[in-house]
Formats: C-alpha cells, structure tokens, sequence
C-alpha cells in the first residue's frame, strides 16, 4: 500500500504544494474507494456462490432422503408380507417341528438386513 504523507512523518518526505497535495489526496482516495469496491462486489458474488452450492446441495439430500424413506416403506411392506407368509407356514412345516424350537424373540443386528435384497415378484418397482 502507498506510504501517505502525515505531518508526523513530513520530515522524511518532501511535501508537495499545498494545490498539489490535496489533487493527490483525491487521487488517492478515489484509488481507494475503487479497489474497496472491487472487494466488496467480489466479497458479495462469493457469498451468493456459496448460498447457491448450500442449495443446491440441500435440495440434493432432500431428494436422498425421499428416496430413502421411501425404500424403508417398501422394506417395511416386503418384512410384513414375509413375515406373513412365515406365519402362515409354520404351523404346516414339517422341518419346523422336528427341529427344536427356535428362542421365544430372535434380534438382528441393524447390518445383517443391509444386503442387496432380491424383491419378491409382489413388491417389484
């Protein structure tokens, strides 16, 4: 940045004439105020950047999370049917009752249903 001329620091610089020294004050000024403004039109296209890609990835992850949610219904439908159908065999089983009875409540971890499932021909897309 240019070094301004003060009265504290005249003594190491020569001071221009009076008409002189205001022109060059303008000039100055001017300069500034120009370079300020560049930075503050490049500060606002940068923020309205930003504000654009936060958009445009929220409506992204909107639309993953309807596809989502809309996955877990499906699998929540396909579970009941099966469930269902399980239901409705095993008391018709003849493997079922030779073998020993299986505990009162079975638990899944969360990861063991998280595999490529193949769909029953009921609950095809």
């Amino acid at each position: 940045m240019p070094h301004s001329s003060d009265s504290s620091d005249s003594s190491f610089s020569r001071s221009p004439p009076p008409g002189k020294q205001d022109s060059s004050d303008d000039v100055r000024k001017v300069q500034r105020r120009e370079k300020n403004r560049i930075a503050a039109q490049k500060s606002r296209q940068r923020q309205t950047q930003k504000a654009d890609t936060l958009h445009l990835e929220s409506e992204d992850l909107e639309k993953q999370n309807a596809a989502l949610r809309k996955e877990i219904k499906q699998l929540t439908e396909e579970m009941k049917y099966f469930t269902s159908v399980l239901s409705s065999h095993e008391p018709l089983c003849s493997v079922l009752a030779a073998s020993t009875p299986p505990p009162p409540e079975v638990v899944y971890s969360a990861h063991a249903f998280h595999q490529p499932h193949v769909s029953s021909p009921r609950f095809q897309p």
